[in-house]
């Protein structure tokens, strides 16, 4: 193992990180995108740090092929626009660059420093920018040049020995940003990692803090669940921990007044994590008809509603209104709500037909999304 030092107030040297070589950490840079490589080695020859980091540089550490890469560098937004005409700077606050490659995106963001706490603007080194990382397993740089693994926070142990561990002080880490909870659980389950009590008991005392979180960030963070093929075992963790009812308030409500609810919720989910599993382009609103349909089965008797032949399409707009209401404050797609509300009808006997005007409409939403 190499160190990487640093000086301290009177001049002497002091181990800052520890760097785990090719024959330590086992990554290969045949698992990493080679449009990836290329940023990095070319931000490297126009004289900027470069490093692949988080969730990437985690699952290269343990065998898996990452899905996205995130490259952090020594150089300003407006640097690596100038470097990469295939480039767009996105963010009005915390400015981030997305190089595209054809259907490929890459965020390539600049070392933050910590000075205004884990959620601040300013451009710092990186030993600032490790501390302003949720947890250890997520603050690891990559450098695929060099082929070394650069880990200031003893990530690379957590990671070995299963430990889920905060970078950021816990009275501070929720408070700067509540999604970090929703995080702590999905890696706690992914990445069979365990949590100690003080940072369970930190998310349940902290849960309510959800309340300022944005729909948007909210939908982002359930569809990655919906994805994952773990929903069952996060959403069980979420319960325990108080989120879920920050998630899904209704759904959350039912679950405790219920047993039989939570069952066949619970068996549903089971059920759409076998169907990722297995099925790789399963559009999202399948997966959203997995979440609503025992709250829908119980709206109404369907079976009297098919025998007395009442009107497909009213039917179909009270339904989509209590289906909205119930998945809230999530704001999937219209178009996808609506797929997994016709789904979930049809799994009861009703047969809901799309207006050829939306029908076109939904069609093209759908192509443009893939």
């Amino acid at each position: 193992m190499l160190y990487r030092y640093s000086k301290d107030s009177n001049g002497h040297p002091v181990k800052t990180a520890a760097i785990y070589t090719k024959k330590e950490h086992g990554i290969s840079n045949e698992k990493i995108d080679s449009d990836c490589l290329y940023v990095i080695r070319h931000l490297r020859e126009c004289g900027y740090d470069s490093y692949i980091v988080g969730g990437a540089v985690r699952d290269l550490i343990v065998g898996k092929t990452p899905k996205d890469f995130d490259v952090v560098t020594s150089a300003t937004p407006g640097k690596i626009k100038k470097l990469f005409r295939n480039s767009r700077i996105i963010g009005k606050r915390f400015r981030l660059v997305h190089v595209f490659f054809g259907d490929k995106i890459f965020e390539v963001s600049t070392f933050r420093s910590n000075a205004e706490g884990s959620v601040g603007n300013s451009f710092g080194s990186i030993e600032e920018d490790v501390q302003r990382r949720d947890f250890s397993l997520n603050a690891l740089y990559y450098d695929p040049v060099k082929e070394q693994v650069v880990d200031y926070v003893g990530g690379f142990e957590d990671i070995k020995n299963h430990v889920l561990r905060p970078v950021i002080p816990l009275e501070r880490i929720f408070v700067e940003d509540p999604v970090r909870m929703i995080r702590a659980v999905k890696y706690s389950i992914m990445c069979g990692c365990k949590m100690s009590f003080t940072l369970k008991r930190k998310i349940r005392q902290s849960a309510h803090e959800l309340l300022s979180v944005s729909p948007s960030r909210l939908t982002e963070e359930m569809v990655k669940i919906l994805n994952c093929a773990h929903s069952a075992e996060i959403v069980s963790l979420f319960l325990k921990t108080d989120i879920y009812m920050y998630l899904q308030p209704a759904a959350s409500s039912m679950i405790f007044e219920s047993k039989e609810f939570e069952k066949s919720y619970f068996e549903k989910l089971q059920q759409l994590d076998e169907l990722v599993s297995n099925e790789k382009n399963v559009r999202l609103g399948k997966k959203l008809s997995f979440i609503i349909v025992d709250f829908t089965k119980n709206l109404t008797d369907w079976q009297k509603e098919v025998s007395t032949k009442s009107a497909a399409g009213e039917l179909f707009k009270k339904t989509w209104k209590e289906v909205r209401n119930f998945v809230l404050p999530i704001n999937p797609p219209r178009a996808e709500l609506e797929f997994a509300i016709r789904e979930t009808l049809k799994s009861l006997g009703v047969n809901i037909k799309i207006p050829k005007k939306n029908a076109g409409k939904n069609s093209r939403n759908n192509k443009q999304k893939n």
